[in-house]
């Protein structure tokens, strides 16, 4: 994550094309595509950015799933859009994800538009922490350009402020810092001899001493549809990250909120069969009979026999508004981003004024919110949508919620009514 331009997709597949993800010729055809294009500095990016319009745009849309391997661990890797305009993509990426790399640009200029209020460094930061991902770690790229020179006064600078802003968001220090070059490879694989003065972890030994979050293995199963695909031969194809439970094949799934059941006919993750899939295991699998229109991404699949999702019709939320220009009112109805699902929900009743911080009530029936506030609210989405509290299922009890082209406020799901299917296999 972090602002445009800051090199996220050039670190990204530089470790893809040093750690296994890409075979070298693909790596050949790129660079002479970048080479003719006339941006041979994005040789490493054009991996990432494989689809053609992000080729001519230089920008990355939609979000890469691709592999590397440390030591210890076979890392997926989402490469999360910096524009402002894909925000809604980086939240269905965070939403996925264990561990945030935060790059920011070092160079002179570079590094205060990125943290400036309309950068998105901040934001990028803050998302990631809301939706769960609790790890972070902070590369301070381009070290090499002509503006920082390797400088260790540069980088103590960029650390000091930004350890600032991460710990106030929530972040828990020690969070490391490493000073790399994405595009020459300093502290990228192997220690930087420019930087004498840096004694920490390089990026490929940081990632591979994180340690595992524990996994929700023996909750329910839950998985958030990111994706519905048609492959030939084979069928209708539902792709989305396990968050809760376990999948195997020929077992009973139901899609909510439409109530939707079927049989997982089988289930892969990186173009291998799987006899099962866990938390954390981004999947495509085989579902018998349903056409792939009536699956759509923001859907949930879940287990037929144990505590199947289902719709809600309303829910109690605790929201922390963040940088909404005015007041927010009952009858306010932006977006709502929770897990995969993008839905318009409505302010129904604004129950308790609180302090942000420590949480502690400030006001009952309160007329209106603003920013830098939290309050307990009903909450009515527009159409069905499935999402749980956050204390049963927190992967799909958190949310961001979307306006004016930017995150206006975040928050978790205290209660939720379910919605109780008439008839099984249809709506």
């Amino acid at each position: 994550i972090g602002h445009v331009d800051a090199g996220k997709s050039t670190t990204t597949g530089h470790l893809i094309y040093k750690c296994g993800g890409i075979d070298p010729r693909t790596i050949e055809k790129y660079e002479e595509e970048a080479k003719q294009s006339g941006k041979s500095s994005f040789k490493y990016a054009w991996v990432m950015d494989k689809l053609k319009s992000e080729r001519e745009r230089g920008i990355t849309i939609d979000i890469a799933l691709w592999k590397f391997e440390t030591n210890n661990y076979i890392f997926t890797v989402i490469d999360a859009p910096g524009h402002r305009d894909f925000i809604k993509n980086m939240i269905t990426g965070t939403s996925q994800a264990d561990v945030a790399v935060l790059v920011i640009a070092s160079g002179q200029g570079e590094f205060e538009a990125g943290i400036s209020d309309n950068g998105q460094t901040r934001e990028h930061a803050l998302l990631a922490f809301t939706l769960g991902v609790k790890k972070i770690i902070v590369c301070i790229n381009k070290m090499d350009s002509d503006s920082v020179q390797y400088s260790e006064g540069r980088y103590n600078e960029i650390k000091d402020e930004v350890t600032g802003f991460l710990t106030k968001i929530g972040f828990r220090p020690p969070i490391p810092f490493i000073p790399i070059s994405g595009w020459v490879g300093d502290n990228m694989l192997e220690k930087s001899e420019n930087m004498p003065w840096y004694s920490g972890n390089t990026l490929f030994q940081q990632l591979d001493a994180i340690t595992e979050p524990s996994r929700p293995n023996e909750k329910p199963l839950r998985v958030p549809i990111q994706d519905v695909y048609k492959i030939g031969g084979i069928g209708t194809v539902p792709v989305g990250r396990v968050e809760t439970g376990t999948m195997v094949p020929n077992s009973q799934v139901l899609f909510a909120p439409a109530g939707i059941t079927t049989e997982v006919k089988s289930i892969e993750m990186h173009h291998e069969m799987m006899q099962s899939a866990g938390p954390g295991d981004n999947i495509g699998f085989n579902v018998k009979g349903i056409p792939v229109k009536d699956i759509k991404r923001g859907y949930v699949c879940g287990s037929v026999k144990n505590d199947p999702p289902k719709g809600v019709s309303d829910f109690i939320a605790q929201v922390i508004v963040l940088n909404h220009p005015g007041e927010i009112h009952a009858g306010y109805t932006p977006v709502l981003d929770c897990h995969t699902a993008h839905i318009a929900c409505r302010f129904d009743e604004l129950q308790k004024k609180l302090d942000k911080r420590s949480g502690k009530v400030l006001e009952e029936n309160p007329q209106f919110v603003k920013k830098n506030m939290g309050v307990i609210a009903k909450m009515i989405p527009s159409k069905r949508m499935c999402v749980e509290s956050f204390k049963e299922y927190s992967p799909l009890g958190r949310f961001a919620v979307r306006d004016m082209r930017q995150t206006v406020a975040v928050g978790v799901i205290k209660s939720v009514t379910k919605v109780e299917y008439v008839t099984k296999g249809k709506k």
